[in-house]
């Protein structure tokens, strides 16, 4: 259950055709019937709203970037190398993190990085494309794959985690444009994904039906980032651990009422802008 604290930028891989996944179809080896046949129904109905933002997303889903052209595959792996390593080398040092350590970490040279992006906001901006792409297409797989949902909502939740998104947030400085059209097109895409794999579990009788995106997205982003004051990897010890019992409590019948309502993703923005 448990997934290293970072990822091996030489590991990632190139982009494959997400852009034509059909996730109308059954996962592989989910039965008719019973908890897992619920689920797969739930899948089929609910993946029929997000499938053309999917598909919209997919062709970046793991370059952080828009495919057309598509690149040739040596300068995606080194954009993914990029931009991977920027991710952890931001989380360690914060929005002033060295460009030559991104780029060292990387394997690649600095003239490589400027070449991609030719300004720190301009791979801060990327950087968190290719965060919220690469747990979109996480939800995805997760949807498409598992032999139920909740089975589906355990493994998004920890693969995410390891995507260290909550982790990046505190670090994005005053100015940076979280209206920019990318985003908002990589937000809603990923919304309605988590909605169809939270309405898949509702549907299937596996999650409590009183939980909503929002709720989702704060649990993961405050379990998976380091406590104040310790090594930014060190947490990566406890927050699977912490991340199931929370995932636990997700789990139909629900043992008890929770206060207020369901949070949504728009709850969020409206509470932090």
């Amino acid at each position: 259950m448990k997934s290293p604290a970072t990822t091996d930028p030489a590991a990632l891989p190139v982009p494959g055709p997400e852009a034509d996944l059909d996730l109308t179809a059954p996962a592989p080896g989910v039965v008719g019937a019973g908890a897992g046949g619920g689920a797969c129904a739930a899948v089929g109905a609910a993946a029929g709203k997000v499938k053309a933002a999917v598909k919209a997303v997919g062709k970046r889903a793991r370059t952080g970037t828009d495919a057309v052209p598509r690149p040739r595959a040596d300068a995606v792996r080194n954009r993914e190398r990029i931009l991977a390593a920027a991710r952890d080398v931001l989380v360690e040092f914060g929005p002033a993190a060295p460009l030559d350590e991104i780029a060292r970490r990387a394997g690649v040279g600095n003239a490589t990085l400027y070449r991609h992006f030719p300004d720190r906001p301009a791979l801060i901006h990327h950087v968190v494309l290719f965060g919220l792409d690469r747990v979109t297409a996480l939800a995805v797989d997760s949807l498409a794959e598992e032999p139920d949902a909740f089975a589906a909502l355990c493994r998004f939740t920890h693969a995410a985690a390891d995507e260290r998104i909550g982790a990046l947030c505190p670090v994005l400085s005053s100015d940076f444009d979280h209206d920019h059209p990318e985003l908002v097109a990589s937000r809603e895409a990923l919304e309605e994904t988590i909605e169809a794999l939270l309405a898949a579990g509702r549907t299937s009788g596996l999650v409590r039906a009183d939980i909503g995106v929002g709720d989702l997205m704060i649990a993961l982003s405050q379990l998976s980032r380091p406590l104040p004051g310790t090594g930014c990897f060190d947490a990566n010890v406890f927050v699977h651990r912490h991340l199931q019992l929370f995932l636990d409590g997700l789990r139909a019948p629900a043992r008890s009422e929770l206060p207020g309502s369901a949070t949504t993703l728009a709850d969020l923005r409206r509470k932090t802008m």
